[in-house]
């Protein structure tokens, strides 16, 4: 009781003490402002929260731009296990190894769980603020043509990238490039994919006019022209527009300053690469994590800092590293294998929920000679077995990225899916004749001897390139949605060996699950959502 006493006086004490110091310092300043000139008081203040007072320099332009960067790294988005489970999960490539994530593996959505719903509000968040910017910049009478073009040009970018994963993940949504107030926006309707897109490809080919080749330094990071190009061929894709999807992918191969990594394993490295060689001339479209050495969204050091000093976790990587606690399969060999781990200045800190599915993992599956297999998987370390065959190509195992300090790069898009695109496409125009220069670059690199594709039929190219597309860009947020595009996830998902945690999978898809419904909260804000479909993309 005493000490409670005691307690309770001092917190009093306290209490009094900053009552005190707070209407001191208020004198201080009455006394301070009644001293100052009266003109000083009635200054006009410019105010850093009104657009049109913000944008009078190339400098405040680019740090508007830089804002839209930083949604890109933003909780909800690219780094977060719902879009991985909207790209990946629920497929036959990635499978869960306990009861985690269940909603995308196990096919359980409904317009009212929590799965996408943040991703929604964070992509149009972005959509936005690229459409103020947009709107700021093209009447800021303080840019030349070619700044405003430039900035213009990487917000076209930013916001096709928005729009592209919105259609893919539910079709129809809202539209809108203007500036909308919240009273605009809570009567919007959905408009028609088709739409959405035409007007997407003509931003992305303006934006391919207006964007460089490629930045250095602390421009990296930034969207260029080969960036909109790799974007623009992917709406053609999804369209099976193939004369403007291999003309895109041409153009890349042919005049970009990508090239493909001579190889495979080095495509990623994470445990080899540090900030200043992270970015890999293979990689053309990237959500930027890296920090310091990348001014797309991060800390962006040309033009003021974004989260200065401080790297944004990738929980994709974390998802596939290893847990000490699961390994290794022999627990016999767990003095061997942290011992091992110590002697290379690694662990396994990661959550480890994301592992190879069963059919996909094992070698014996691969074709032979295939090196990409050994620099995807990790089923061993340093000889020891480990309980499961784990995602080792986006794996970075170095003692100084623990757990929740991954600043590894997302690739969107890279050169050798840009191959298998203008392979895939000149095989539907033309047959596999010309389509062969296209695949065999990508498995040039990948086998040793050389194995080259030759002798199909157009049919037979086109199924050997559902698989090829699978060992290339494993893990690497393609799959599902390449499979929805063929039009054969329902049979894929049915007919694929699952670990136990995914069992449901094969049961419980149904046809609506090649897209989402839009969620829920949305549509009690915005009942006109439903006027163009009331069943909410089949879940009512």
């Amino acid at each position: 009781i005493k000490n409670i006493i005691m307690k309770n006086r001092k917190n009093k004490a306290m209490k009094n003490y900053k009552t005190y110091t707070i209407n001191w310092m208020v004198l201080v300043l009455l006394i301070f402002l009644s001293s100052c000139e009266k003109d000083f008081l009635e200054e006009d203040l410019r105010s850093g929260l009104s657009p049109t007072g913000f944008y009078n320099n190339l400098n405040e332009a680019q740090m508007a731009v830089n804002g839209v960067y930083a949604t890109l790294n933003n909780q909800n988005l690219y780094r977060h296990r719902n879009y991985r489970g909207a790209v990946q999960y629920g497929s036959d490539e990635v499978c869960p190894q306990r009861k985690v994530i269940q909603t995308p593996y196990n096919y359980l959505y409904t317009e009212g769980n929590g799965d996408l719903h943040a991703a929604w509000k964070e992509f149009y968040l972005l959509i936005r603020n690229a459409n103020s910017a947009i709107a700021n910049i093209s009447t800021a009478e303080a840019l030349t043509v070619e700044e405003k073009n430039q900035l213009i040009g990487e917000l076209y970018v930013l916001r096709a990238m928005a729009y592209y994963d919105l259609t893919r993940f539910y079709g129809d949504v809202p539209f809108f490039t203007d500036e909308l107030g919240t009273d605009e926006l809570s009567v919007l309707p959905r408009t028609p994919m088709s739409e959405i897109r035409t007007r997407m490809k003509e931003d992305l080919s303006l934006a391919k006019s207006y964007l460089p080749d490629a930045y250095s330094g602390g421009d990296l990071g930034r969207m260029t022209k080969w960036a909109a190009a790799a974007l623009k061929a992917k709406f053609h894709l999804f369209d099976k527009e193939w004369s403007s999807c291999l003309a895109e992918c041409v153009d890349i191969i042919n005049n970009s300053p990508h090239t493909l990594m001579d190889d495979f394993a080095d495509v990623y490295a994470y445990d080899k690469t540090t900030l200043d060689n992270e970015v890999k001339n293979e990689h053309i479209l990237w959500v930027d994590f890296a920090g310091d050495a990348a001014l797309g969204t991060n800390h962006l050091n040309t033009t003021g800092a974004i989260n200065s000093g401080n790297l944004q976790t990738n929980l994709w990587i974390e998802e596939y590293n290893p847990r000490a606690k699961d390994n290794p399969k022999n627990k016999g060999d767990k003095n061997a294998l942290n011992a091992a781990l110590a002697a290379n200045n690694q662990s396994f800190t990661g959550f480890g929920a994301g592992i190879a599915c069963p059919d996909i993992g094992k070698r014996s599956n691969w074709e032979a000679g295939d090196l990409r297999y050994d620099a995807t998987f990790m089923e061993y370390y340093e000889g020891i077995q480990l309980k499961f065959v784990y995602i080792g190509k986006l794996m970075n195992l170095n003692i100084d990225k623990p757990r929740n300090a991954k600043s590894e790069n997302i690739v969107l898009i890279r050169l050798a899916d840009i191959y298998l695109m203008a392979a895939e496409s000149e095989n539907e125009l033309n047959g596999p004749d010309n389509a062969y220069q296209y695949v065999n670059k990508v498995r040039e690199r990948a086998f040793e001897p050389d194995s080259p594709w030759s002798g199909l039929s157009q049919a037979e190219f086109r199924v050997k390139m559902y698989d090829e597309r699978k060992y290339e860009l494993f893990a690497e947020g393609h799959r599902k949605q390449d499979l929805i595009r063929w039009g054969i996830l329902l049979e894929t998902v049915r007919n694929t060996k699952v670990t136990k945690h995914a069992e449901g999978a094969a049961t419980n898809i149904q046809p609506k699950h090649v897209k989402y419904p839009i969620p829920l909260n949305e549509v009690l804000t915005n009942p006109v959502l439903l006027d163009s479909d009331p069943t909410n993309n089949g879940y009512r």
